[in-house]
Order: structure tokens, then sequence, then C-alpha cells
């Protein structure tokens, strides 16, 4: 443990910031395995699902918590899957 004050808060400043992306990755991820669930199942809100999970793969990328390119790839596989 840090015994300089801006060290201390610059953990817990990053502990924070590491749940908060943990938890924004999680809930992409959830989202990914909505839609493609709801397409195999030919589920009737299905666009409504891959919409939702096409929006938190941009809001992932947008906040580097996934490669861009990664993004542009799972986004490519789950609308070629949707057809």
């Amino acid at each position: 443990m840090p015994n300089i004050k801006s060290a201390v808060k610059r953990v817990r400043k990053t502990e924070e910031a590491e749940h908060r992306n943990i938890s924004q990755k999680n809930a992409m991820r959830t989202a990914i395995k909505r839609a493609k669930t709801a397409i195999k199942t030919d589920a009737s809100e299905k666009d409504e699902l891959i919409r939702f999970a096409l929006k938190k793969i941009d809001k992932a990328a947008q906040r580097n918590l996934i490669h861009s390119n990664k993004a542009d790839r799972i986004k490519s596989s789950l609308m070629s899957t949707s057809k």
C-alpha cells in the first residue's frame, strides 16, 4: 500500500476504473450472447437485440475496451449470421 496521498488516490481511481471497464465489457458480452441466441432461435425481437449488441460493441470500441478491428469483426459476424 502506498504512503503518498496522491498514490493512494491513484490506486483507488484505478480500481474504480477497472471495475467500470469490466462491467461494461461483461454487458457487451451478454448483449452479444443474447443476440446470437435470438438469431439461432429466430426470436421475434431479434432485430432489437442485434441493434442493442451493436450499440454496446461500438461503445466498448469507443472507450478502448476492445480494439476497433475486433469490434468490426464481431459486428460483421453478427450481421452475417442474422441473414
